[in-house]
C-alpha cells in the first residue's frame, strides 16, 4: 500500500504495484525502444530473462553483451541501457572488482563520462523540471508523473529495483534524484555510470542534482575513490578525476512543476553584496563578504542561480557559500538560521523559513534528502528513517520532507545490530503535483559478498564531525 502526504499515517509496505504498467512486465519486444518510452518498459532484470539473479555463474549468459561497447552512432538506445543494467548486476554477483574493466573498458566509460559531462555542465544551479511535455508523436502537451528519489550511496540492487517498481524514465514518467549517488555501498562507480547513461538517453526526463558525498573530500573518506582504483586500477586514477569533473557539473536544486523545491540538503543563506570602490581598469566590481551570524536570512532562488557550483568541494568559509548550504543543511524545530555546528558547514532552518520559502516562491513542499538512519538518531526531536521519509515541517503554506532511498542502510555497518532502515521513493502526480505518494520498499537480499572500500568500523556513521579542515575550497 502507499501512502500520501495527505494521509501519512497509512502504512507502507515493502512490495507494491503501483499501476498496471508497473507491474511485473512481459518479455522485451524485438522493437523495445518505442513502447517503453512510451511508458510501458519492460523490465530487463526479471528472473528469467537475467540468469544471474536465479544463480551464479562465471560465464555471461549469451544475452548480455559483454564487454559493454558505445554505439557507433554516438546514440545510446534503451536495448543499450537495458543491457547495461543487466550487466552491472551479473557482474556484481559474478566477476571480482578487478575485472571490471571486462564489462565496460575505460574508452567506454570515457564517452559516457564525457557526453553527460557537457550535457550537465550547460544546466543551470536550479534546473526547472517540466512535467507538461509535447508528445513527440501527437504535440499535444500531457502531463507527466515526476518520481524523486533520494540518497542511494552505491547500494546497486536496490536501485535496480527501485527503477523497476516505480517504472522505468519514459515519456509519461520523469526522475529527479536528490544526490548521494556514490560512498558506503559497494557499487557507486555502477549507480552513478547507470544513472548517467538514463540521462544522457533521456536529457529532459531524467535529472540528477548533487549530492555532498559527490565531491572530493566525502569520496576520499567514504570509499568511492578507492572502489574506482580497485576496479580499473592503473586507470583508477584517471576514471575517478573525470568522475570528479562530472560531479561539478551536477546541479543543485530543482523545481518541479512550479510546486516542489527539491536539493540534497535543503535551503541556504543569502550572501550580502556591498559594492566596494572602483579601482582603476575594474568596472562594477562588488565584494561577497560572509553574512554575521547574527544576521543571517534566507537566500533567493536568484541568488542560487549566481552561485558557483563547480568545485570540487563546497567552501564552508568566503564568499561562495550557497553550495555547502544547499548541500550540507539540515531542518530544525526551533525558529530562524543558525550554523550547522553539528556538520561543521551548512545551516539549520527552522519552521519559519520553510514557510518563508514556500510562500515567497508558491511552492507546495520541500524534498531534500541527507539523513539516513545513523543521523537522525542523533536528532532530538525529529522522527527516525525507519520508513525511508519524514515530514519534518508542516506549516501554512506546505511540508517539508526529507527522503532516504538506500534501504538497510550503511551497507556495512561495525555491530550486529543493523538499523534495517526501509527506502522510500515519493511520486507526484498530475495535474497539480501537490499530493505527494510515498512508496516503501526494503532492501533486496542477500546483497552479493564484497569487501568494504572504507574503514567503516573507525569512520563514523553520519557525516558529522568531518575534518573539513582539509576540505579543498578552490
Amino acid at each position: 500500500m502507499t501512502r500520501s502526504a495527505s494521509n501519512p499515517s497509512a502504512s507502507c509496505t515493502s512490495t507494491m504495484i503501483i499501476s498496471a504498467d508497473t507491474a511485473e512486465p512481459p518479455s522485451p519486444p524485438d522493437s523495445i525502444t518505442t513502447s517503453a518510452v512510451n511508458g510501458s518498459a519492460p523490465s530487463p532484470l526479471t528472473g528469467d530473462q537475467n540468469p544471474s539473479l536465479s544463480s551464479a555463474s562465471s560465464s555471461p549468459p549469451p544475452e548480455l553483451h559483454l564487454p559493454v561497447s558505445w554505439p557507433q552512432d554516438g546514440k545510446l538506445s534503451l536495448d543499450w541501457i537495458y543491457n547495461l543494467m543487466a550487466c552491472f548486476d551479473w557482474s556484481s554477483k559474478n566477476l571480482p572488482p578487478s575485472e571490471f574493466p571486462s564489462v565496460l573498458p575505460v574508452h567506454v566509460f570515457d564517452s559516457l563520462i564525457l557526453v553527460a559531462s557537457k550535457m550537465l555542465h550547460k544546466e543551470p544551479n536550479c534546473v526547472s523540471v517540466d512535467p507538461f511535455q509535447p508528445n513527440s508523436d501527437t504535440g499535444d502537451r500531457a502531463a507527466s508523473a515526476v518520481v524523486v528519489v533520494g540518497d542511494v550511496h552505491g547500494q546497486l540492487h536496490d536501485l535496480l529495483f527501485l527503477l523497476r517498481d516505480a517504472g522505468y524514465p519514459s515519456q509519461n514518467r520523469l526522475f529527479v534524484f536528490n544526490g548521494d549517488y556514490v560512498d558506503r555501498g559497494a557499487w557507486g562507480l555502477e549507480t552513478f555510470l547507470l544513472l548517467l547513461a538514463w540521462k544522457v538517453f533521456m536529457p529532459h526526463n531524467v535529472y540528477l542534482l548533487r549530492g555532498n558525498h559527490e565531491s572530493k573530500y566525502c569520496t576520499s573518506v567514504y570509499g568511492f575513490e578507492k572502489e574506482v582504483m580497485a576496479k580499473y586500477s592503473d586507470k583508477g586514477k584517471h576514471v575517478y578525476r573525470k568522475c570528479l569533473g562530472c560531479f561539478e557539473g551536477l546541479p543543485l536544486a530543482s523545481i518541479i512543476a512550479g510546486r516542489v523545491y527539491t536539493a540534497h540538503g535543503g535551503l541556504f543563506r543569502s550572501v550580502t553584496v556591498t559594492p566596494s570602490k572602483r579601482l582603476k581598469g575594474k568596472r562594477n566590481r562588488k565584494n561577497y563578504s560572509n553574512p554575521d551570524t547574527k544576521t543571517l536570512s534566507l537566500g533567493s532562488l536568484e541568488e542560487l542561480s549566481k552561485a558557483r557550483r563547480s568545485v570540487l568541494d563546497p567552501p564552508w568559509e568566503g564568499s561562495n557559500l550557497i553550495p555547502g548550504d544547499v548541500l550540507w543543511s539540515d531542518p530544525s524545530k526551533n525558529p530562524g538560521l543558525a550554523p550547522n555546528k553539528e556538520r561543521g558547514i551548512g545551516l539549520l532552518w527552522g519552521p519559519d523559513c520553510t514557510e518563508e520559502f514556500l510562500k515567497k516562491y508558491q511552492l507546495k513542499f520541500i524534498i531534500r534528502s541527507h539523513e539516513g538512519p545513523d543521523a537522525r538518531e542523533k536528532r532530538d526531536g525529529f522522527d527516525g528513517m525507519n520508513e525511508g521519509y519524514t515530514i519534518d515541517h508542516i506549516v501554512e503554506s506546505g511540508k517539508m520532507i526529507t527522503l532516504f532511498s538506500a534501504p538497510d542502510y550503511p551497507q556495512f555497518q561495525a555491530t550486529d545490530d543493523r538499523y534495517n532502515n526501509k527506502g522510500a521513493y515519493v511520486v507526484l502526480e498530475p495535474p497539480h503535483f501537490d499530493n505527494p505518494v510515498f512508496h516503501c520498499f526494503e532492501a533486496v537480499t542477500p546483497r552479493p559478498k564484497v569487501n568494504a572500500y572504507y574503514d567503516y568500523e573507525e569512520v563514523i556513521d553520519s557525516d558529522e564531525e568531518l575534518d573539513l579542515a582539509s576540505m579543498v575550497t578552490a
